[in-house]
């Protein structure tokens, strides 16, 4: 069995064109052709944290995979980051231990990203600018990623605290992106055709009126139950929501909210693997809304496990 530390990672990510991949996986979800169980998840109120368990593999494929991930919001007190876990490989013929990825959710964070990516490609118009509701590691990495499919550099950022606002601007200053401080949610929505929100709030930041025509919102904050970030009636008016799993966002995400409002049938909900594989046609209309409900999937994390590590074998030939 080897063991993969996140230096080693990094350097084998450097050479990976990922987004093939990812979209592979949706696909595979959405046609029936992976297993993925119901995530796994303790959640944690003094210190406030999370942790998810979730696993799967893809019929026909090699590996299985494991991974556990947790973010507790308060580690900066400890000089360590919010978020860590691994990835489990097991052969999927012998169930015998292969690999384990010691990435810190490096792995989690990018392949999240990279979904955020595939959603604004395939969902916004083009983009004029881009609003962020948080400070954290998504809110930098979900804007960086886009570097890859628009040429707008402009970002609206809104966060609670200023003094974290101020330091996502000059971090994101040194990755080519001007970014300009929020006074309100309502302001960056006002001013923005793409929003991502990244936060991990339990109280709705943006209202039905907020969201312009022609908008598209990449919602990726609220993985748990409890956490919201769109308010009612958002969902209901969007003229298409896409989950990235149907059945994890009955649970869990915005999706789940409206549901539990009483606003939404799942009329116009489809998957996101449908989209990608050219079974639903996505965004029709300049003028349409779109809203994309990331909880992630396990498929994710199967298929960037799969690649580094096969990669990493291939290097040892």
């Amino acid at each position: 069995m080897y063991i993969l530390n996140k230096e080693r990672i990094i350097n084998i990510l450097k050479g990976l064109d990922l987004v093939p991949i990812i979209e592979k996986g949706f696909i595979s979800y959405s046609n029936g052709g992976s297993i993925v169980p119901p995530i796994g998840e303790l959640t944690f109120d003094d210190p406030p944290g999370d942790v998810h368990i979730k696993y799967g593999y893809i019929i026909g494929d090699s590996y299985y995979v494991i991974k556990i991930a947790s973010g507790f919001w308060e580690n900066e007190k400890y000089g360590i980051p919010n978020g860590q876990g691994m990835m489990l490989l097991f052969d999927q013929r012998t169930g015998q231990p292969e690999a384990i990825l010691m990435d810190d959710a490096l792995l989690t964070d990018i392949r999240t990203a990279i979904a955020g990516q595939i959603c604004a490609q395939r969902f916004a118009n083009d983009i004029e600018r881009i609003g962020v509701f948080g400070t954290g590691l998504q809110a930098r990495l979900q804007v960086e990623y886009l570097a890859a499919i628009t040429n707008c550099r402009q970002v609206i950022i809104w966060g609670r605290n200023e003094n974290k606002m101020n330091l996502y601007k000059d971090d994101m200053h040194k990755v080519g992106f001007e970014v300009a401080l929020g006074n309100s949610p309502k302001e960056v929505a006002s001013k923005c055709n793409l929003i991502i929100t990244t936060t991990a709030s339990k109280e709705y930041l943006l209202t039905e009126d907020d969201i312009l025509q022609g908008t598209h919102i990449t919602a990726m904050g609220s993985d748990t139950p409890g956490k919201r970030e769109l308010g009612p009636g958002i969902i209901e008016k969007a003229d298409l929501v896409v989950a990235d799993s149907i059945a994890q966002c009955k649970e869990r995400g915005e999706i789940a909210c409206a549901i539990k409002d009483g606003d939404t049938s799942l009329d116009h909900i489809v998957e996101l693997g449908h989209v990608l594989s050219g079974e639903h046609p996505g965004r029709e209309h300049h003028s349409q809304i779109t809203v994309a409900d990331l909880t992630g999937v396990a498929v994710q994390d199967i298929q960037i496990a799969s690649e580094v590590y096969n990669n990493y074998l291939e290097r040892k030939k």
